[in-house]
C-alpha cells in the first residue's frame, strides 16, 4: 500500500522555494553567458594571430630592396587584411552581429547619426550616401549607430583644381639649395657678357682721358 509522499509538497511554495529556485535561474544564466563569452574569445584567437603574421609582412614590405619585393609584399599584406576582415565578419555574423548596410537607405533617426550632407544631382534628399563608421545589429537590437553622410538637393560638387596645375615649371624649384642652408645670390654679368649697345657717353669720356 502506497501512501502520500511525505516529501511532496502540500501547499504553496514558500519564499525560501522561490529564492533557491530564482538563484537557480541566474546560475544556469552566468555559466550560459560564460560558455558564450569563452566560444567568442577562442574563436578570436585565430584572427590573433592572423594580425601579427600580418605585421610580419608589414616589416618585410618596409625592408624590401626592390620594387618587385615591394610589390609581393604588398599584395601579401592586401591578402592578410582581407582575410582578417571577412574572418571577423564571419565570427561576427555567428553570434547574430551584422552591419546595417546604411547606403542608399533613407536615413533613419532611430539607427543613424547624420554626421555630414553633401549635394547630389540625383539622390533623394536624405538618402545615404557612404558610412563614416559602420553601424551594427545585435539581432533586432542596435549594437552601434552608424555615422552617415545624406544626399541634399543640388548640383554635385566639383572638384578643386590642383594647386599649380598647367602651369610651367618653376625655375626657382628646380634650384638645389646649398648644403650649408643659404642660398646663393645671382651671379651679375658684365655688360660684355649682356652684349649690351655700350653709351654714347663712354667714347666721349674715354677720349677725354687720353687728351
Amino acid at each position: 500500500m502506497n501512501g502520500p509522499d511525505p516529501a511532496a509538497p502540500t501547499g504553496p511554495p514558500s519564499e525560501l522555494d522561490k529564492l533557491r529556485r530564482r538563484v537557480e535561474a541566474l546560475s544556469r544564466k552566468r555559466d550560459e553567458a560564460e560558455s558564450r563569452l569563452q566560444a567568442l574569445l577562442s574563436s578570436l584567437l585565430p584572427l590573433d594571430d592572423l594580425l601579427a603574421d600580418t605585421r610580419r609582412r608589414t616589416g618585410a614590405l618596409y625592408e624590401a630592396r626592390s620594387a618587385r619585393e615591394a610589390t609581393s609584399a604588398a599584395v601579401a599584406l592586401s591578402e592578410q587584411i582581407d582575410a582578417a576582415h571577412l574572418m571577423l565578419r564571419g565570427e561576427f555574423a555567428r553570434h547574430d552581429v551584422r552591419p546595417m548596410d546604411a547606403v542608399g537607405r533613407a536615413v533613419d533617426p532611430a539607427e543613424m547619426r547624420v554626421v555630414g550632407r553633401e549635394a547630389h544631382p540625383s539622390a533623394p534628399d536624405g538618402t545615404v550616401l557612404r558610412e563614416r563608421v559602420t553601424g551594427f545589429r545585435l539581432g533586432a537590437s542596435i549594437l552601434r549607430p552608424a555615422q552617415v553622410v545624406v544626399a541634399v538637393p543640388g548640383p554635385a560638387p566639383e572638384s578643386e583644381p590642383v594647386p599649380g596645375a598647367g602651369d610651367g615649371p618653376d625655375p626657382a624649384a628646380s634650384e638645389v639649395p646649398p648644403a650649408d642652408g643659404v642660398r646663393a645670390q645671382p651671379r651679375r654679368t658684365t655688360r660684355s657678357q649682356r652684349k649690351l649697345p655700350r653709351k654714347p657717353s663712354a667714347g666721349r669720356r674715354r677720349r677725354s682721358r687720353r687728351t
